[in-house]
């Protein structure tokens, strides 16, 4: 690689780091001073595109997430200084940042900032994002997008709705944000509870999609979501589900490590080493669940996490407990329905009662079965009920419908580990068949 290709590659990598890890907290900065989302992604974005025009012939600066930060609300300032502003927006006094210096625009030097001295106002962006004059069906998405960068694409395959649908809504619903004058502050603990559903649902699907878009071998710690998890245990440390939301996410990053061979292959989770489990995580997690279960009162983050203590008890050599993965499971889908839970419901029921058993609950929940008529448009896009529908027809041995139901799952797969093992599967059904085809 020549030296300037080399160079534009680690401003590339730099830039994805800073968007991947830091964008909500930027953007919860950003936005904070006039509750003005819109606004501040725009600045946000501007600041991204002048690293990439810049950073290759400057350097990546010693502190990115500051020079970014500073670039974005420099920008913010000309706006609000503008004309049009000074007659609609009213200025207010941004604590967060130092006075300026020399050796940037505007006079601030650019990678100085301490960003880490400056409070971190995810938290409170998210309860903005939760609060009552947001449309409740709206809260978890807006959520993923804004404070965890989730784009509108992946939001939408989370919810199974198309992302032109959900870009409308979250843009209708950050403009009614700003016309509704939604304070940036962590709401009384009285108004908590009402809105900690929807932010411990956001994480959760942080979590979710950050697994189902990231390789195995870089999935040993999903950094975001344990953080935001623990803060939520920090704020509500009596919140039986924000303790079952922490032990849950612990649990699963507990085998990250193992769910890729040395060649970065994907290993399923039945044939994974737990020797290569990361047991400080799994400790932890089992004290959030204690924790939890001592307030008597059950949850959905609970029970899912209950179901990865389970998986997680497997030693080595040992079998999985199916029958009481079963239990779990069924409890789980009577407490929280839904189509993931239902899946992977299932999936153990084939475990335990044989795959015949577990078709027939799969095709019952999403209607796949060409017979049972046309189903749900989201049950067709939810990735999984493909993927374990062309596991159970494969181990029912009717492989012409296994390697087409294989073709579809890998059809909506984004992870390219994951796609090669289950293209592999199907090539195994069917060597003579061109794959794909």
């Amino acid at each position: 690689m020549d030296p300037l290709t080399a160079g534009r590659s680690s401003v590339s990598r730099a830039a994805e780091r800073a968007a991947r890890d830091s964008y909500g907290r930027l953007l919860a900065l950003l936005a904070a001073p006039a509750g003005d989302l819109v606004a501040a992604e725009d600045a946000l974005a501007d600041a991204f595109e002048r690293a990439l025009r810049t950073w290759p012939a400057q350097g990546v600066p010693a502190n990115p997430d500051a020079w970014l930060l500073t670039v974005a609300r420099n920008r913010l300032r000309d706006q609000w200084k503008s004309a049009r502003a000074k007659r609609t927006v009213p200025l207010e006094a941004e604590p967060e940042l130092p006075p300026p210096g020399r050796g940037g625009p505007a006079g601030l030097q650019l990678d100085q900032v301490d960003i880490d001295a400056i409070p971190d106002r995810r938290l409170e962006l998210m309860l903005v994002c939760a609060h009552p004059a947001i449309e409740p069906a709206v809260r978890t998405p807006l959520m993923l997008n804004t404070v965890l960068g989730c784009t509108a694409e992946q939001v939408g395959r989370a919810f199974a709705v198309p992302a032109s649908t959900m870009a409308t809504r979250l843009v209708r619903a950050k403009r009614r944000i700003k016309a509704a004058g939604i304070p940036f502050r962590l709401p009384d603990r009285t108004d908590l509870p009402e809105r900690m559903t929807a932010v411990l649902e956001a994480v959760y699907g942080a979590y979710v999609i950050d697994w189902a878009t990231t390789g195995p071998q870089d999935r040993a710690l999903p950094s975001e979501a344990l953080q935001l998890a623990e803060v939520l245990v920090a704020l509500a440390p009596a919140d039986p589900e924000a303790r079952g939301l922490a032990a849950l996410v612990q649990l699963s990053a507990a085998r990250g490590p193992a769910r890729a061979d040395g060649q970065g292959r994907f290993v399923p989770l039945a044939e994974q080493d737990p020797a290569r489990w990361n047991q400080r995580l799994i400790s932890r997690a089992h004290e959030h669940l204690r924790s939890a279960h001592a307030r008597g009162a059950l949850g959905r983050f609970q029970l899912e996490a209950a179901i990865q203590a389970v998986h997680c008890a497997r030693g080595p050599g040992e079998a999985t407990d199916w029958p009481t993965l079963l239990g779990l499971h069924r409890l789980l889908h009577t407490v929280a329905p839904s189509l993931g839970s239902g899946v992977a419901l299932a999936a153990v029921t084939a475990e335990v009662d044989g795959p015949a058993a577990g078709l027939a609950a799969l095709d019952r929940l999403t209607a796949l079965n060409p017979l049972a008529g046309d189903g749900g448009a989201g049950a067709r896009r939810f990735q999984p009920a493909r993927a374990t529908r062309a596991h159970l027809l494969e181990r029912l041995g009717r492989d012409a419908e296994a390697a087409a139901a294989y073709d579809s799952a890998i059809a909506l797969t984004l992870e390219p580990a994951e796609r090669q093992y289950l293209e592999h599967r199907r090539d195994r059904l069917a060597p003579s068949r061109p794959p794909g085809s």
